[in-house]
């Protein structure tokens, strides 16, 4: 069975420079896979036109990608507010109404997070039962008994600053859902974010939350998980408010970048002798890097949605726009709007 995806081809820090190569890839490797490039239909043509050449894709390929012309972009830093009001022929609002109207099955963007929030809500609404869509992200996990590298669902990551136990209670849902049909298991362990893992620790919106996953027989709810067991794979979804979610999503990204600082510094810094240590664990910073291979995490989803929206990090690589491209596919063999809506009757 064939899938459309409508692309925000000129969303995101690098824009068609990254999008363009990311979809023809992705169309390459799919053959089941149709895209729809949104942007300035001129200048997606041009790029289409070079890349294809430097890629040599064969012409069966580039003949299941279309371009859908718009004749605006929403800035990286642009008001949400506006994106909404003033950019109704954005190349992001235009790939999502294609959602809404059924000419695509999902679409997937690098753009202003919050534009995209914001007009996804707009165009497309929430199933019945969710207030707020929620931003879910896989993140890696080691299990340190089978010594391998497997995803943890995160959310909410900044949609909703503020969480009542009830919306914690539907993330926990969500998330549930997505990690059932993304690693195959039937029953994922799901887990509340707190400063502690004894039942009287915490706000009473995560206490409460915490009541309502214990009554609730659809989630598999093993109880608080802390921040220091998020990457140990001791759980398959972690629930949390936005406002807590963002800042740690942000402070591992700034971790990495701080260990990245370190090693250069330990190089690049010192005499021969100081260096030297540092010069032969290279391979072996090489080798965990390659392991980890964190564009094969890229693509957080718009949960609660009535249709898909997978979002990419602004400054994805190709191949990291690619993992987010294939995210979307995932969610649409799967169906995820409408099993959350059947989940949630059910279990409301």
């Amino acid at each position: 069975m064939g899938y459309k995806i409508s692309i925000d081809a000129m969303g995101g820090d690098h824009g068609l420079n990254t999008t363009i190569p990311a979809t023809l890839e992705a169309v390459k490797r799919d053959p089941n896979l149709q895209a729809v490039l949104v942007g300035d239909h001129h200048k997606v043509k041009r790029a289409l036109d070079r890349y294809s050449k430097v890629k040599k894709i064969k012409l069966s390929t580039l003949q299941r990608i279309a371009i859908h012309h718009a004749s605006e972009t929403v800035a990286m830093d642009e008001s949400p507010a506006d994106a909404v009001r003033k950019k109704k022929d954005s190349s992001m609002r235009v790939a999502i109404n294609l959602v809404k109207d059924g000419s695509v099955d999902a679409c997937v963007s690098a753009g202003n997070t919050g534009a995209l929030m914001a007009t996804s809500k707009f165009v497309l609404k929430t199933v019945n039962g969710v207030d707020r869509p929620a931003i879910v992200y896989a993140l890696p996990s080691y299990n340190r008994e089978t010594k391998t590298i497997s995803k943890t669902y995160m959310l909410d990551l900044g949609a909703n600053v503020v969480c009542s136990s009830e919306q914690l209670f539907k993330f926990a849902i969500m998330g549930s859902i997505l990690a059932a049909s993304s690693k195959g298991i039937a029953e994922p362990r799901v887990s509340l974010l707190n400063i502690g893992e004894e039942e009287m620790k915490g706000l009473d919106n995560i206490k409460n939350a915490s009541k309502l996953l214990q009554d609730c027989d659809f989630i598999n709810y093993q109880g608080y998980i802390e921040g220091k067991h998020i990457f140990d794979d001791s759980t398959d979804v972690i629930v949390c408010d936005g406002f807590v979610g963002n800042v740690s999503l942000k402070t591992m990204e700034g971790t990495l970048r701080l260990i990245e600082a370190l090693i250069k510094k330990s190089v690049t810094e010192g005499s021969w002798l100081m260096k030297l240590p540092t010069i032969m664990a290279l391979p072996i910073f090489r080798r965990m890097k390659k392991s980890m291979n964190l564009d094969s995490f890229n693509g957080a989803s718009l949960l609660g949605l009535t249709g898909i929206v997978v979002k990419s990090h602004g400054g994805a690589s190709a191949n990291a726009f690619e993992t987010a491209i294939f995210e979307a596919v995932k969610e649409v063999k799967h169906n995820i709007p409408k099993t959350i809506q059947e989940s949630l009757e059910k279990v409301l």
